[in-house]
């Protein structure tokens, strides 16, 4: 399952990033939780300074994984399941979907 992290940077955390950029890919590759997977990480504009996509296979590990996170970027994190559109369908006699989801850009189909 994928989750969507999307990452408040702290004052500490803005000093760290301004005085090296690649922080919060240095954070994101530093952090090892077993079965997860970090897809990609991704400045923003608006109220977030970062957002980060992970796949898990449970909120139990995506949650270890976005603390460890989040104490190395120095960052408030909201952390979100990620729900493909095909998953909300009705499966008792509605048209079922063979794709779950669209992929991610440098990832295999859904």
């Amino acid at each position: 399952m994928q989750y969507i992290l999307l990452v408040r940077l702290t004052p500490e955390g803005i000093d760290a990033t301004l005085q090296n950029p690649q922080m919060p890919l240095e954070a994101e590759r530093s952090v090892s939780v077993p079965g997860v997977s970090a897809l990609g990480i991704y400045a923003v504009l608006g109220p977030y300074d970062f957002t980060a996509i992970i796949d898990a296979p449970d909120n139990d590990s995506a949650a270890r994984w976005s603390i460890a996170f989040s104490s190395k970027i120095r960052g408030e994190i909201t952390t979100m399941p990620a729900v493909p559109i095909s998953h909300l369908q009705d499966r008792g006699g509605g048209a079922d979907v063979e794709q779950t989801s669209e992929p991610l850009p440098g990832q295999a189909g859904g």
